[in-house]
């Protein structure tokens, strides 16, 4: 018997946590292929949503101490579309 292990993504943005999950919202049910996932359950801080075989897929988002949003995706098979996901939010400006 194998053993899979999720994989857990990060990114830093811009965006505050409730902007990142409603633009999660927006990607992952508008994709009309394999890898569309629908909302199973969501909070202040998370979606969760299950897509093709039942396969669930976390996004959270968080404040982090520096002003920029700490966002974390979790899944056995939907990581490139997580990366494809991150590469949609605004960056985080480079200090001066």
């Amino acid at each position: 018997m194998t053993t899979q292990r999720r994989t857990l993504l990060e990114h830093r943005t811009s965006l505050a946590p409730s902007s990142v999950l409603d633009s999660a919202r927006e990607f992952f049910s508008r994709r009309n292929t394999l890898y569309a996932a629908f909302i199973e359950q969501e909070g202040p801080t998370h979606v969760s949503m299950r897509g093709q075989g039942g396969e669930e897929l976390v996004i959270a988002a968080t404040a982090a101490p520096d002003g920029s949003t700490l966002v974390t995706g979790s899944s056995y098979l939907f990581d490139a579309q997580i990366a494809r996901f991150f590469a949609t939010l605004p960056p985080l400006q480079a200090s001066a």
